[in-house]
């Protein structure tokens, strides 16, 4: 099982989770594929672990995304030039696989 798979469980995250990826499909190029990209920085920087975490930040960047194409902004008008320090920024208060595996790490040795 991926961390995807781990995150997106139930029946209703994965219907929740087509229903954004649909909104990003219906966004034009430059930002379907910035919201692509910054899933993959997301995914693979350290990983969102909770459900609720991840519906709520990639949530946000698609209501951003919306506002911002409708008023005929560029992405980097939104992210800033630094758009990794933008995703950063998205999930410093979101637990991460990382903080998973330190507090893992933390219970076993305690016992």
């Amino acid at each position: 099982m991926n961390m995807f798979e781990k995150v997106i469980g139930s029946l209703n995250d994965k219907r929740e989770w087509r229903a954004m990826e649909a909104r990003a499909k219906a966004l034009p190029s430059e930002y379907q594929n910035a919201y692509k990209a910054m899933q993959k920085y997301m995914w693979t920087s350290g990983g969102l672990t909770d459900w609720k975490d991840t519906h709520r930040i990639f949530t946000g960047i698609l209501d951003l995304f919306e506002e911002g194409s409708a008023e005929g902004k560029k992405v980097i008008d939104l992210t800033g030039e630094d758009a990794a320090a933008f995703c950063d920024e998205l999930v410093k208060d979101a637990k991460t696989w990382q903080d998973k595996y330190r507090e893992d790490l933390n219970n076993s040795i305690k016992k």
